[in-house]
């Protein structure tokens, strides 16, 4: 009879750990097909942010900005309408103002000039150039309509790299193109600058402060 209940004890302690066994599976198996459905487990609301920075807090309207056609004074011709059109794409998608005619009322009005634009060797064999940059120069500034005060003054510079080839002809359609390129990546930088501004603050304070030193 003891012999029976220690056998009976001592089968039943073996057989205990086997029972967590089956339910671990049967939980990662009812996940993995939950995931494998289509289901997803999210968590809402903003997540945690780096060095303690809160998100935007701007609640007033956007700005009315307009972007008046930019002064070429580099030699590289026919680049005014072309760069004007990009700064107002960019700021209106990415700039946190409303981009607006020159025939509308505005908070802000944006004038610029393309001060240089320079084509740089950077690589090249004994006999030919093999690769070249195009290096562009932009200075804008931001007047507040109402005050007349200059709110913003920006200087910026964009790149772009193309290789050359023996087809003169398509070299200088290559260079246009990093041309337009470069001033592409002008009118985002500086868009993207004019938001952090606008974010913060900074041109609604220097709005209100005295006019600047004129350079």
């Amino acid at each position: 009879m003891l012999n029976a209940e220690y056998e009976k004890s001592r089968f039943q302690k073996r057989s205990r750990p086997f029972v967590f066994i089956p339910s671990t599976f049967i939980t990662a198996l009812l996940v993995s097909t939950l995931v494998s459905c289509g289901y997803q487990f999210r968590v809402d609301g903003a997540g945690p942010t780096i060095g303690g920075a809160t998100a935007s807090t701007l609640t007033e309207p956007p700005p009315r900005l307009i972007i008046r056609t930019l002064v070429n004074n580099s030699f590289e011709p026919n680049l005014e309408m072309r760069y004007t059109n990009y700064f107002r794409d960019e700021f209106s998608a990415g700039s946190g103002a409303q981009v607006v005619p020159e025939s509308e009322a505005a908070d802000l009005v944006l004038t610029g000039r393309i001060l240089s634009v320079i084509v740089p060797t950077l690589s090249f064999s004994q006999t030919a150039t093999l690769e070249s940059r195009t290096e562009v120069v932009v200075q804008v500034l931001v007047e507040d309509v109402r005050s007349r005060k200059v709110v913003w003054r920006q200087l910026a510079k964009g790149s772009s790299e193309f290789f050359v080839t023996p087809d003169l002809q398509f070299n200088r359609a290559l260079q246009n193109r990093a041309i337009e390129q470069a001033g592409r990546f002008v009118a985002a930088d500086l868009a993207a600058r004019f938001l952090l501004e606008l974010e913060t603050g900074a041109l609604t304070k220097q709005s209100s402060e005295t006019d600047p030193e004129p350079q």
